[in-house]
């Protein structure tokens, strides 16, 4: 499934342009025009990520971002907030009320999309895993960085091991090439070169996972997903 992100914005021109390039980039869009609408639908829908403008009718940016905050359902949602407010004031406001990050208008989406896939990184990356992930007849062992297939070892490089560190971190979650592209090899190469080598790493990690390798589940069009049942 792709990563849900819930668009707040009154300016309806910017909220379809946001929801265009997210989803240009593999992201679901839900879209909201007031704080009100923006609270109900994060609490029924539970996105991946808010994209949050301050000045909104109503309810403004900040209370919507203090009272996700509040609720235990809402609570982990990563935030980024959109303003033109761009004085330090708001800044510190906004990241105080809650905010994962801070985006002034004018921006341009590329800088958007990269801050959206930095954020979920980091929240990712952030997520508690047990000191030793067990699944059928695999087992990780994040600290020691061993990776073990029936009770035998398996000898993996550093970028096969942050794969599949990526994907068990994920819970069995849809990770795009773009995020694993992003969280291990960065923004260094050609579009065309970059699925090859996402597609290229995982089939040498299915390889040496033998038995366990049709966890990794190849999503067409997107990505792939670990299967932790």
């Amino acid at each position: 499934m792709k990563e849900k992100i819930l668009i707040v914005e009154d300016a309806k021109p910017i909220a379809r342009m946001l929801e265009y390039n997210l989803e240009k980039e593999g992201f679901r869009t839900l879209v909201c025009f007031d704080g009100e609408t923006a609270l109900e639908t994060a609490r029924a829908e539970l996105p991946g990520m808010v994209i949050l403008d301050i000045m909104l009718p109503g309810m403004d940016g900040f209370t919507v971002c203090a009272r996700l905050r509040k609720e235990s359902a809402t609570a982990q949602i990563p935030i980024i907030m959109l303003t033109a407010r761009a004085e330090e004031s708001d800044t510190i406001a906004g990241l105080e009320s809650g905010a994962d990050d801070y985006v002034a208008k004018p921006f341009s989406p590329r800088e958007l999309i990269a801050r959206i896939r930095a954020v979920l990184r980091r929240v990712r990356a952030n997520k508690p895993m047990p000191p030793i992930f067990r699944v059928g007849e695999l087992s990780v062992d994040f600290s020691k960085i061993l990776v073990m297939v029936n009770n035998r070892n398996v000898e993996l490089t550093a970028k096969e091991f942050e794969l599949l560190k990526a994907l068990l971190q994920a819970r069995g979650k849809v990770v795009s090439r773009a995020y694993l592209l992003d969280a291990i090899w960065g923004f260094e190469h050609p579009e065309e070169i970059e699925t090859r080598t996402v597609d290229v790493h995982i089939r040498t990690l299915r390889k040496k996972l033998k038995q366990e390798a049709n966890r990794i589940v190849t999503v067409k069009k997107y990505g792939y997903r670990f299967v932790c049942r």
